[in-house]
């Protein structure tokens, strides 16, 4: 079973921390992603840009529109994320505690239904 494991940071936080705190936890989540591909259950991962630079398409009375920033007004932003293979909710709950995170962010657990391309997005 794939899981996404969702980094959820304050920007503000990030945007106050010196480079080299910054550096120390990108080189955890290298330790980290070595260690989940020793076990076989590294698929992807990504740091994502700042929210600042999203752009969301929202569709409004059958109109879309882009607007500037993430998909909700919160600051809290999704910062990046790992999809892993596990065999249960439970493992992949043991990696997502192991994401080197700031103290005021979370990491949100979420089994993935598939893709539109291999036609698994239902529980059937």
């Amino acid at each position: 079973m794939e899981y996404v494991l969702m980094i959820v940071d304050n920007e503000a936080t990030l945007a106050a921390a010196p480079a080299e705190k910054i550096d120390a936890l990108l080189a955890r989540h290298a330790t980290l992603s070595d260690e989940l591909h020793t076990a076989g259950a590294w698929i992807s991962s990504h740091r994502l840009r700042p929210s600042a630079e999203a752009r969301t398409i929202r569709r409004r009375s059958g109109k879309k529109a882009v607007v500037d920033g993430p998909f909700a007004e919160s600051k809290e932003v999704l910062g990046g994320f790992y999809l892993i293979e596990a065999d249960s909710m439970e493992e992949a709950l043991e990696w997502a505690q192991k994401i080197p995170t700031f103290d005021d962010s979370a990491v949100e657990v979420r089994q993935v239904w598939g893709t539109t391309r291999t036609r698994r997005w239902s529980e059937t």
